[in-house]
């Protein structure tokens, strides 16, 4: 795996000291921490990316029954 460096410029002091504190808690550097992170956050999709795909699904399931509806044939059934 080939790695880059990442520079992230004007991030306030009181970020930067959150973050360190998160980081000792955990025993890692600043820099392993937010390795890490970034990390888990490219392995998984965002949430305007999951709203989408389930849109997507929606769309391709076609249209959907009234939860009433449902009922309806529910007790019709039972009967």
């Amino acid at each position: 795996m080939t790695t880059v460096s990442i520079t992230i410029r004007n991030v306030p002091r009181e970020v930067r000291d959150a973050l360190a504190a998160r980081a000792a808690v955990k025993g890692q550097s600043l820099q392993e921490y937010l390795r890490r992170r970034l990390m888990g956050m490219a392995s998984k999709p965002d949430m305007e990316t999951v709203l989408d795909r389930i849109e997507r699904r929606k769309q391709a399931a076609g249209p959907s029954l009234p939860v009433s509806t449902i009922l309806s044939y529910l007790e019709e059934d039972r009967r």
